[in-house]
């Protein structure tokens, strides 16, 4: 990122209500932090990546889909960090697609925090019809993984 574009960041921050900004591109991610009327900067730059591994741009495409649209309906949403699992193991059947029927207290994926298995379970009886979250992936607190009408 550059020094110019940086700068005028910081600015912003600075001079509006924002009281932190975290932004991330190819280069690096940049978190800025406004605590006290002083503004807080850190930047972390990207992983070097070999010249083979030019998918690494698709993820960038794909992040603005989920943001775009937001999901209707019930969401079901990450109750700790962890690995999200849609299986109870790696060659095993998924326990629900979308358009599953589930009822509250069925157990609709797996979330590993810390080598421990934690079963989701539904928070309300309905249809899955949008599966948020990646298999394998990492998930935050909060972060949704199912939408249930």
């Amino acid at each position: 990122m550059d020094l110019r574009k940086l700068k005028t960041l910081i600015d912003l921050v600075s001079e509006s209500n924002v009281s932190e900004l975290e932004i991330t591109e190819a280069e690096g991610k940049v978190r800025i932090v406004k605590s006290g009327g002083t503004v807080v900067q850190q930047y972390v730059p990207a992983p070097v990546v070999a010249p083979a591994a030019a998918p690494a741009a698709a993820p960038v495409a794909e992040l603005p889909a989920p943001a775009a649209a937001a999901p209707t309906g019930h969401v079901v949403k990450s109750p700790m960090v962890g690995t999200f699992y849609r299986a109870s193991s790696p060659g095993a059947k998924s326990f629900v697609e979308v358009g599953s029927v589930v009822k509250e207290g069925e157990t609709i994926c797996i979330i590993e925090a810390m080598k421990i298995l934690n079963e989701i379970e539904a928070d309300k009886s309905g249809t899955i019809t949008r599966i948020l979250g990646e298999n394998g992936q990492a998930v935050e607190y909060g972060q949704p993984l199912f939408v249930i009408e």
